[in-house]
């Protein structure tokens, strides 16, 4: 009988490869056809049903008002199913519909009345915007839905009078369709949404609005080794995704393993863009629900929890996002926590998020990602957003290298309760504040900052860290701060440090004069002795080999600074056709600091993890190639995050966009 089994087993098993095969899916085809290129399906969910590991399923010009919830995982990173738009076709996914009968209200709002059976099980113009972290909604509750007049987002007021204004909200951006106002409500079985179109004619242009609150999204965790590229995905009503909740995107992988999301547009989620987070059974707006505990005590338990169920290297996370452009979403470009680990995010664009502010909560920014153990962030451009990247927990053999950052209303890095190590490494830093530093054990090697430096103790807060390269807790300690390492850094200031209007325990400065009151590691360990108030003693840092100018102050005991504090540089950001370039205006200070390679040698191990600065798969790191992957001078590297500078104007290329 065994024999038997095993025998109907291998069958099976060999049947998944016979039957891979390549799908296509066209505007022209049905769904009852045999999906050939001569006959494809008309929806892609069609194939998704029926792709197995090795498929292939190519999708053809048109757009596909559809949620996307794939059947069937790959096999392995060899073994994947692919989900690609046909090479050179335009190809859209959205969750929205063409809304047309709209009628004439007043003047120029319009009204149309929708029978709610059109929306199914689920309705975006009930469903409010809510969960843990959410801080203010500013008095009005925000429905899922949203309202879009020829590709533009309109903005959602809180009464049918406040429809007729046609001037911007004070939370508004300065963008022409913040000028355009929608309201809904829902009775009797019917949804009414009026809109201020302000002189066009609904009927007579592209009117949308969201229906499904996903794109192409899993309905089931596990679904591993999908490839999706080469879309354009937009209009998702996507719920507020919080660290202690289930955090769904307009796409993401739900709780899977060795996702590739790659050279596509994602555009206009209701909250988030990419979710690489967590799922449901770990916890779901408990704080918000329960009201009992706090929510970091609700998120110590999701770790916990989730590591009960699971959560390692072996069943979750190692993601690659790669080359997509993404934007004006209200939330984050990609949000996670937990399912991120091991994943690396490189060669995105990503802008204009969370620019509307209709509501506000603590999980804003392009990238902002919990415990994202050994994840590399890499050569993303990433400006004009509330925040630039912002990593929150755990974020233990995390990179960041390379990133460009600038326009960002609040911090180009906001560093958030991490006890290291993590490498931060020739990144360009350009808004007014280029980092928020919470956290404990970074060393940040080769930038360009021209930002300033707030340090900020977090005491009352006990966050895990884990044996190296594992989701393994090791313990859990709160951030004393310090334990930093800075070398190789050009630091130049033009901002004021000016304290903040309302008391706050933040140290503002505009260079590493913020680490002025911390020890070094001799006079921490001299002779054995121990600080007498371990608790609450700032950790040693290790600081050398930077150059400063303008208002940029150097930390008061480096040895092998260099200062030219009359010398103001000029730095900017130019676009040209789909190209970024650095104009870069520096004299000949850069051949004067006095440097060595950073490597997993020099920054030794983090204070609390006692783990080392090395590789995510443990070999030795080396920071000996320059952003544009330039090889370094070993014995004495240039200063910042190029390698080939010179003096007087620079004009370098650093971002190329498919879009």
């Amino acid at each position: 009988m065994v024999k038997y089994i095993v025998v109907f087993f291998l069958i099976s098993f060999q049947s998944l490869f016979l039957f891979a095969q390549e799908y296509h899916v066209a505007k022209n085809g049905n769904d009852s056809n045999n999906g050939t290129l001569e006959s494809p399906f008309l929806t892609i969910s069609k194939a998704a049903k029926i792709a197995l590991p090795g498929s292939v399923v190519t999708v053809h010009e048109g757009t596909y008002r559809e949620r996307v919830s794939p059947d069937y995982g790959g096999l392995s990173t060899t073994k994947p199913i692919i989900y690609q738009a046909a090479s050179g076709e335009d190809v859209w996914i959205k969750g929205s519909e063409i809304i047309k009968n709209w009628k004439k209200f007043d003047g120029n709002i319009w009204m149309v009345k929708i029978n709610n059976k059109f929306f199914g099980d689920f309705n975006p113009y009930i469903e409010i915007v809510e969960g843990d972290w959410l801080i203010n909604t500013f008095e009005m509750d925000h429905h899922l839905g949203e309202v879009y007049l020829n590709g533009y987002s309109l903005y959602e007021v809180g009464k049918l009078s406040d429809v007729y204004n046609e001037t911007p909200l004070d939370r508004a951006n300065d963008k022409e369709s913040s000028k355009y106002k929608w309201f809904c409500k829902t009775e009797n079985g019917y949804t009414s949404i009026y809109a201020n179109f302000k002189g066009f004619n609904p009927n007579n242009q592209l009117v949308e609005i969201n229906v499904r609150p996903m794109v192409f999204f899993p309905k089931k965790t596990g679904v591993n080794f999908i490839t999706v590229r080469g879309f354009k995905m937009a209009h998702a009503a996507t719920q507020w995704s919080p660290p202690t909740a289930e955090q769904n995107g307009l796409i993401g992988p739900y709780w899977s393993k060795g996702w590739i999301i790659e050279d596509n547009l994602i555009t206009d989620s209701k909250c988030t863009g990419i979710s690489i987070g967590k799922e449901r059974a770990t916890g779901h707006n408990e704080w918000t629900n329960l009201k009992v505990k706090h929510g970091t005590q609700r998120e110590r338990d999701v770790v916990f929890k989730a590591l009960k169920l699971g959560w390692s290297f072996e069943t979750i996370g190692s993601h690659i996002i790669r080359n997509n452009t993404i934007k004006n979403c209200e939330q984050t470009g990609i949000s996670g926590h937990l399912g991120g680990i091991g994943s690396q995010i490189y060669n995105n664009h990503i802008y204009n998020i969370h620019t509307k502010k209709q509501f506000f909560g603590y999980e804003t920014g392009g990238i902002k990602l919990h415990a994202a153990i050994d994840a590399i962030i890499k050569n993303n451009l990433i400006h004009d957003n509330y925040r630039g990247i912002w990593l929150d927990w755990q974020s233990q053999g995390t990179r960041v290298s390379g990133n460009i950052l600038y326009n960002n209303e609040k911090e180009d890095l906001f560093n958030e309760v991490n006890h290291g190590p993590m490498v931060v490494d020739n990144n360009i830093m350009l808004s007014e504040t280029s980092i928020l530093n919470a956290s404990q054990g970074t060393a940040y090697a080769h930038n360009l900052i021209t930002g300033k430096i707030i340090i900020r103790k977090v005491a009352n807060r006990f966050t895990p860290y884990h044996f190296s390269h594992s989701t393994s807790v090791k313990g859990l300690m709160t951030i004393l701060t310090g334990d930093d390492r800075y070398y190789n850094n050009i630091l130049t200031s033009n901002y004021e440090t000016k304290p903040y209007k309302k008391p706050t325990m933040d140290k503002i400065h505009s260079g590493l004069d913020a680490y002025d009151e911390y020890p070094l590691s001799h006079d921490y360990w001299y002779k054995g002795k121990r600080p007498d108030d371990f608790a609450n003693h700032k950790l040693p840092v290790y600081i050398n080999s930077n150059l400063y100018f303008n208002k940029a102050k150097p930390f008061n005991r480096e040895i092998d600074k260099f200062e030219n504090r009359k010398f103001v540089p000029k730095i900017s950001i130019e676009k040209k056709n789909n190209s970024y370039y650095l104009n870069f205006f520096i004299d000949d200070s850069f051949k004067k600091v006095k440097t060595s390679i950073v490597n997993t040698y020099k920054l030794g191990t983090a204070f609390q993890s006692e783990a080392a600065f090395e590789n995510k798969d443990a070999s030795p790191l080396a920071i000996d190639t320059d952003m544009l992957n330039n090889k370094r001078n070993t014995s004495n590297p240039i200063v910042g995050p190029f390698e080939r500078i010179k003096k007087g104007e620079n004009n370098i290329k650093i971002f190329t966009t498919k879009r």
